[in-house]
This record gives C-alpha cells, sequence and structure tokens, in this order.
C-alpha cells in the first residue's frame, strides 16, 4: 500500500549524491542488466532514438550483448519492442505491452495542451481557421486509405494526405491549404499541418515507425503492424503509471520538470500529477520542494554505487533530466547539451566527467573525448573498452579515441 502524502508535513531530506545514485540505478547505469532484462530498461522511461542509432547506444550502455541486429529483430520481426513518436513528439523505443503508456498515457487531455506538445503549428491552424482537433480529425480520417498494406516516410505520407483531406475543404480554405508554408521549400501549408497531426495520431494508437529502409523511417498503421489493436485502457491508469515511471527514474522531481519531460506546460499537468496524490513524498532538495513516489523512499535513502564507464550517446534518458545541475556542473551545460551537434557524455563511476563526439571515415571510428578533469588509468582503459562497442556498434573495425583535454 502506497504511502499517503505527506502535504504541509515535514519533508524528506535528500542529498545531491544520493539522488544522483537513486537516478543511476533507475536507469540501470550502475551495473550493466542481463539481456533478458532490455524490455524492461527499454520501459523504464522509454529510449529516445533522436538522433537516429542513439537507442542502440542508449540500450548499450545499460544492457550486456545489444546489437543492431537484436534491436532489428525484436522490432521488426518479434514485435516487442516498438518505435514511435511520444514524449516532446520524439521518436521512443518502448516495450509493445507498454504502448497504453507511451501513447494515450502521454496524450495531453486539452486541445490548447496539445498545441504546446505540438508546438509550431500554431500559426498554420490560424491561417486557416482550423482548430488542432479539427485537423488531426481530417487527417485520422483520411490515414487509413493512405497507409493500408502500406510504409510511407514522412513527407510522401504527408504529401499524400494533403492532398485528399484538401478535396473536403472549402474554396477559400483549400487556397490556403496548398499555398506554400513557412516550414520547408516549397512544402505546402495544410502538408506541414499533417506532419504535426500526425503525431498526435500516434499517441491515439493510430500510426507507428517501422524499422529504416533507405535511411528513411516510414509510418504504418499500428492495428496493421501488430495484427491487432492496442488493448484499450483507461486513460487515467495509463496517465499514472507514466507518471511512476517518470519519478521512478527522475525524482524526487517538480511539477515543472515533469512538464518539461513530457512536453506540456506546468499548468497542463494536473492531469497526470493528481492522480497520484496518496502516493508522493516531499523531499528538500538543493532548497526546492520535490517529490517521490513513497515506494522509492528506502532506494533514495540507501542507493547503490555506480561504476564503470559508460559512453552515453546524445538525448539519453539519463542526460534527459530537467534539473541539470544535479549531474554536471553549471560551467559546462553548454558542451554538454549543444542545440546544434549534440555530443554524447562520458560517465566515469557515476560522474559525467566529459563529452565526446564520433567521426567516421571509412571503417574507422575516430571518437574525440574531452574531459572535465583528468582520468586516470583505469577509466582511461575502461574508456577505450567502451569506444570498442562503440565501434562495433556504428559498423567500424577499427577505433581511436583522440583526447582533447
Amino acid at each position: 500500500m502506497a504511502a499517503r502524502q505527506n502535504v504541509g508535513g515535514t519533508a524528506v531530506e535528500a542529498r545531491t549524491s544520493d539522488v544522483v545514485a537513486f537516478r543511476l540505478h533507475a536507469h540501470h547505469l550502475t551495473d550493466r542488466q542481463p539481456a533478458d532484462g532490455l524490455h524492461e530498461i527499454a520501459g523504464a522511461c522509454g529510449i529516445q532514438n533522436s538522433p537516429p542509432g542513439s537507442a542502440l547506444l542508449a540500450l548499450h550502455a545499460r544492457v550486456v550483448g545489444v546489437t543492431q541486429d537484436r534491436i532489428d529483430r525484436l522490432v521488426g520481426e518479434e514485435k516487442s519492442l516498438l518505435q514511435t513518436w511520444c514524449m516532446r513528439g520524439s521518436p521512443f523505443y518502448f516495450p509493445t505491452v507498454d504502448a497504453p503508456v507511451f501513447t494515450t498515457g502521454v496524450l495531453p487531455t486539452t486541445e490548447t495542451a496539445r498545441l504546446h506538445l505540438i508546438v509550431g503549428v500554431d500559426h498554420a491552424l490560424n491561417e486557416l481557421g482550423m482548430g488542432l482537433d479539427e485537423a488531426v480529425d481530417l487527417t485520422a480520417d483520411e490515414i487509413g486509405a493512405v497507409l493500408s498494406t502500406r510504409q510511407l516516410a514522412i513527407n510522401e505520407l504527408g504529401e499524400e494526405l494533403a492532398e485528399r483531406i484538401a478535396g473536403r475543404l472549402s474554396p477559400a480554405r483549400r487556397e490556403t491549404w496548398q499555398a506554400t508554408g513557412p516550414y520547408a521549400a516549397n512544402q505546402p501549408l495544410g502538408e506541414a499541418v499533417v506532419h504535426f497531426c500526425i503525431r498526435i495520431l500516434t499517441l491515439r494508437g493510430v500510426v507507428c515507425i517501422a524499422p529504416r529502409t533507405e535511411n528513411k523511417a516510414p509510418f504504418v498503421l499500428l492495428e496493421e503492424w501488430l495484427g491487432n489493436p492496442l488493448p484499450q485502457v483507461d486513460p487515467d491508469s495509463a496517465r499514472a503509471t507514466l507518471l511512476r515511471r517518470y519519478l521512478h527514474c527522475y525524482g524526487p522531481s517538480t511539477r515543472k520538470d515533469f512538464a518539461a519531460w513530457v512536453g506540456v506546460r506546468a499548468g497542463d499537468v494536473d492531469p497526470w500529477w493528481t492522480l497520484l496524490d496518496e502516493e508522493l513524498t516531499p523531499v528538500e532538495f538543493n532548497g526546492n520542494r520535490t517529490w517521490i513516489h513513497s515506494d522509492d523512499l528506502d532506494t533514495l535513502r540507501s542507493p547503490p554505487e555506480a561504476r564503470g564507464v559508460r559512453l552515453l550517446p546524445p538525448r539519453d534518458p539519463y542526460t534527459q533530466m530537467r534539473d541539470r545541475d544535479t549531474i554536471v556542473d553549471q560551467k559546462h551545460h553548454r558542451e554538454v547539451w549543444k542545440t546544434v551537434g549534440e555530443p554524447g557524455a562520458v560517465l566515469a563511476d557515476g560522474t559525467i566527467v566529459g563529452i565526446w563526439r564520433p567521426r567516421k571515415s571509412g571503417r574507422t571510428l575516430t571518437l574525440t573525448v574531452t574531459t572535465f578533469r583528468s582520468l586516470g588509468p583505469e577509466l582511461r582503459k575502461q574508456l577505450h573498452e567502451e569506444a570498442d562497442h562503440v565501434a562495433e556498434l556504428r559498423g567500424a573495425t577499427a577505433v581511436q579515441v583522440e583526447f582533447e583535454r
């Protein structure tokens, strides 16, 4: 039985070192897990796959024996892993059995919140005099006819859908729909709107992403892909499960940070947060009132230590926490979280000690490592061993490691 929330009462105090160790353990970065734990690990909070290939490296950092062939088999043959757009409108892998959590559980309950999740479509909708839900429903009405028995990349799918939807619009709307918009060169406004709407349809469980072909990630009808529709679940149950998993991986945390992780505003999280009112315990952490799931208190008080070196990819789940000062000194934030040309992070004995960037030439992969402090011989040895594994995953037969500092 979960403990009742201690509203207004004395909060548990947490040290930064314990919070970091707790999160590392929850993210399965304390020790690599056996191969049969892959699905559980992917379902902890999802594994983001942007840029493409990041999910493979993130799973390798957590699980023994990860290969591209194995991931392809789980996604394309066994279909026990699913890839689709979910948190922040980004592509994630998660276990197929957990699909309701990462679709229904992510879908905001109001049109305003859904607009924030796919921020950027407002201008186009205003030009059309159309609401988001109307645009999504139009897209949903046509997507079956376009995508049935097919796999289409986003540009081809958007083009065909936009053409079909245009025929259903009034002459004035159709003219605006077919006019060139501001999003991409020569792209009609309506086609861009469809791209945004597909992000909502992934959360409705209508479409998902099939394995990449010809360097493109095609969309498929989810029911056709799996052979059956997703099970119907209570939306409140799915949202509650999503928040529990978030707090297990990123707790102690706040409404604001959870909102940023999902991709909505802090004022929009009540449909998730209030469901766990009786399951949360307040935690004083770094001078702030934060919250943790009461079932995780014992682990927070005595978390295991992390050992070894991991080369985390850009947008690894661990580096997606919003209170970045907890894991990286502020003076290094711009290096770790670059908006263009994002590097990976070097994790050594539970501390982010640097960044790394890959460069492939032929069959040789060169990793340029920039460290924030000196690394001893043992950590450098482990880093080289990790580089060997990364090279293999990237299809290289040789690897070079260059240290900038």
